[in-house]
């Protein structure tokens, strides 16, 4: 994880504190695991789910599972759900979408971090002579992160796909670019 993304993460939750269980969707056992900030360092219980697993790392308990469906977690379980560089890589993320929003308790913070896209400032220059194509401007063109597979890499998201599908129905959200090309992350609470 680019230390830029696990600083936005720590600056989020340590303006929120989280005394409570934190789950980690696609957790890792090592120390750039998000349940490894130190502004989670209260947190009484951190729990990760992963595909791959289980593992047992320092404080952090990662089960094997499937975040589409999270039947081993009770409705209302988490007071703070996160994600980061995961739902690029599922196939049906709006499923895991609705199983963060399930085992999350009212109150609970979810905070998702996807690669997005934004518009390019102004026009672009670009002459392909590989292709012969000879495009003078790319106006409203978009930037977006690289394709990396693991095992698939199916999405890219904009803003207003945080805003009104992840978060449908959330409170205080905020939405913020970070780095070019851009990574969004997206705060908000369950109400």
């Amino acid at each position: 994880m680019h230390p830029t993304i696990y600083q936005e993460f720590e600056h989020i939750f340590s303006e929120r504190k989280v005394s409570g269980s934190v789950l980690e969707i696609g957790a890792v056992p090592s120390n750039s695991s998000l349940l490894r900030m130190t502004a989670l360092k209260d947190a009484r219980e951190k729990t990760g789910i992963n595909l791959d697993g289980p593992y047992e790392y320092e404080d952090i308990k990662i089960l094997q599972g499937n975040s589409n469906s999270m039947d081993c977690f009770e409705s209302g379980s988490f007071d703070a759900v996160i994600s980061n560089a995961t739902l690029e890589h599922d196939k049906y993320f709006w499923k895991t979408i609705e199983e963060i929003k399930r085992v999350s308790k009212s109150g609970a913070i979810i905070a998702i971090g996807v690669p997005g896209y934004l518009y390019l400032p102004g026009s672009v220059s670009y002459r392909d002579k590989v292709a012969n194509v000879d495009i003078d401007k790319v106006d409203n063109a978009t930037l977006t992160f690289r394709v990396h597979d693991a095992p698939g890499d199916y999405y890219r998201f904009s803003p207003q796909t945080l805003e009104d599908v992840f978060f449908e129905g959330m409170i205080n959200v905020d939405i913020r670019a970070i780095m070019l090309p851009p990574r969004l992350i997206g705060v908000g609470i369950k109400p």
